[in-house]
């Protein structure tokens, strides 16, 4: 994987879903993170399409992103339905899942 990717991916734990009480690396809501001349492209998903959390989640992987990186950074909502096997095996033991 791509040096600055992980670097990213790594930032971006610190963004935490607070409804659930992880973060959004682990619930498997970055579905995305790609490295472009242009800048750096993340596509995120919701665990709830009404997810009340959502402009403050995207702002928040934005900044993180913005802090780790000199590429211009784009969050874009990708419309994928989440589901719990998307998560970190970890994470599906913490929730009890």
């Amino acid at each position: 994987m791509h040096a600055e990717i992980e670097e990213i991916r790594t930032a971006l734990r610190d963004v935490i879903d607070f409804e659930i009480g992880l973060d959004v690396v682990s619930m498997g809501l970055i579905r995305a993170i790609e490295i472009g001349e242009s800048g750096v492209k993340i596509t995120m998903i919701l665990t709830s399409p009404m997810c009340p959390m959502a402009p403050f989640m995207l702002q928040q992987v934005h900044e993180r992103a913005t802090e780790v990186t000199d590429k211009q950074v784009e969050v874009v909502l990708g419309q994928e339905a989440w589901d719990p096997d998307m998560m970190e095996e970890e994470a599906r033991e913490a929730l009890g899942i």
